[in-house]
């Protein structure tokens, strides 16, 4: 095996080689098997250079290999709207609907209805602004027990109000200072019950003791 031959050098039959018989400069750059430079092995032609972003089956990128294009990504129209969650918090609403409706029903109870009404205001409150930020679907639940709440408020206020005014009617301010002067005597403490009822008999014309 012999190394590549320079010219002016012998050949391998130790005759020297005559410049003229080298291959002409274009044909240096050629293959080992015959084909120019820029060539595949086989023979052929590599790519044009506007074809170079072809997929292996024959298809330009940006194209499925069967040729198809990609789809491109849906577009929303309007801009991104937040979505009730999966599952709405929609406790503090019912909570003030139930609370508001005891509340209403309670209201002779001398200040627990009002209580109650109360809380159901606040749960009411509370449920509204988690529909508002989507949080809750029951936003009218919530509404309803804010109204029972109030009108619990209310109904609880105006019944005390009534028991203090008919209290002082029947002369129960009397009653309670009678009571209070009384102290510890009871003989003081029964006299001022004899008084409390022959006020009532004298104001309504009613018998509350039996005669003797």
């Amino acid at each position: 095996m012999t190394g590549p031959q320079y010219p002016g050098q012998p050949g391998p039959d130790d005759t020297p080689r005559d410049p003229g018989q080298y291959p002409p400069p274009g044909q240096y750059g050629q293959t080992p098997q015959g084909g120019q430079y820029g060539s595949t092995p086989q023979g052929g032609q590599y790519p044009p250079p506007g074809q170079y972003g072809s997929n292996p089956q024959g298809g330009q990128y940006g194209q499925s290999p069967q040729g198809g294009q990609y789809e491109a990504a849906p577009q929303y129209a309007g801009g991104y709207q937040q979505q009730p969650p999966a599952s709405p918090k929609n406790g503090m609403g019912i909570a003030a609907l139930i609370l508001g409706i005891i509340s209403v029903l309670a209201f002779w109870t001398f200040g627990f209805g009002i209580l109650l009404g109360i809380v159901a205001v606040i749960l009411g409150i509370v449920g509204r602004n988690r529909a508002k930020r989507l949080e809750a679907t029951n936003k009218g639940v919530a509404t309803t027990g804010l109204v029972f709440g109030i009108l619990g408020i209310i109904a609880g206020a105006v019944f005390i109000a009534l028991s203090v005014w008919v209290f002082n009617e029947v002369g129960g301010r009397d009653l309670t200072d009678c009571l209070s002067n009384a102290g510890s005597d009871q003989a003081a403490i029964e006299q001022c019950q004899q008084d409390f009822t022959s006020n009532l008999e004298d104001r309504f014309s009613v018998t509350i003791t039996p005669s003797p």
